[in-house]
């Protein structure tokens, strides 16, 4: 038919591609995953199973995985009788560097997370609260440094 196509008539502006939200960021495009980053990540999640795992042999009960909330992450809390242990776990090519890549700012955002965590979890029973760091590395059994936040 003529004067029929699919462009919007002459005396209207055209529509936007993707429609503006107030108060919301446009996404952006995701483009491929950096092979090194992607290794990284895997790395790590491999690393927070060992150590779960070594945790579960010690007697605790994982609680949560992987919490994440606006502070920050949390990589493990576990629990055992009334003791909630929120645990960050290092990767690294040796126990001693795992060790020094825990930083004071990371501790800072681990408790406030704690603090969501605590908050969301009201039925969770504790008489005390600890933060733990297990390290991983090739070859070696974990490294388990209770109370690693204290100074």
């Amino acid at each position: 038919m003529p004067g029929t196509d699919d462009k919007a008539p002459s005396g209207l502006p055209p529509l936007p591609a993707a429609p503006r939200v107030p108060g919301l960021r446009p996404k952006s495009q995701k483009t491929d995953a950096d092979p090194e980053r992607q290794a990284a990540f895997n790395r790590g999640i491999s690393a927070e199973s060992q150590a779960a795992a070594w945790l579960v042999g010690q007697g605790f009960r994982i609680l949560s995985r992987r919490f994440r909330c606006a502070a920050g992450e949390i990589d493990i809390v576990a629990g055992k009788r009334f003791l909630i242990v929120f645990v960050e776990v290092k990767a690294r090519a040796s126990l001693d560097e795992a060790a020094w890549s825990v930083t004071e700012r990371q501790r800072a955002r681990i408790a406030a997370a704690a603090e969501i965590w605590l908050a969301n979890n009201p039925k969770a029973q504790y008489r005390d609260l600890r933060f733990d760091a297990i390290l991983i590395a090739p070859g070696q059994k974990p490294r388990h440094i209770p109370g690693a936040f204290e100074t």
